[in-house]
């Protein structure tokens, strides 16, 4: 029998300074944009650079540890799943969101001694 699988990986920097709020029941949660580059070559031999950015949900613990260690332009391992939502803007109109759930994260900046 076949295993379903959803699963990301990323390593990247953190766009903003995390800011955890609460959920409904008292979980800690945080939401920020990740930030992920990479390079190659057009046909006529010109390097071309591209950042994309990634939605990241990171809950109790994992927020915790994001929030005390983390700052902006911190570069970490996040690894998780998709989460794909809808909603209606307030202008009427139908949007979509993409976001990783993180269940594991490194850190991976040194500290200086």
């Amino acid at each position: 029998m076949a295993t379903d699988l959803n699963k990301v990986q990323i390593i990247g920097r953190l766009g903003q300074d995390p800011e955890p709020n609460q959920t409904n029941g008292g979980k800690t949660v945080v939401n920020c944009s990740f930030a992920t580059n990479y390079s190659y070559k057009d046909s006529d031999g010109k390097k071309i650079e591209q950042t994309d950015w990634h939605r990241v949900v990171f809950y109790s613990g994992l927020a915790d540890v994001v929030s005390k260690y983390m700052t902006k332009g911190s570069r970490a391992y996040v690894e998780g799943r998709l989460k794909h939502g809808k909603f209606t803007d307030n202008d009427g109109i139908e949007r979509y969101t993409t976001e990783i759930v993180a269940s594991d994260l490194q850190m991976l900046d040194s500290k200086a001694t």
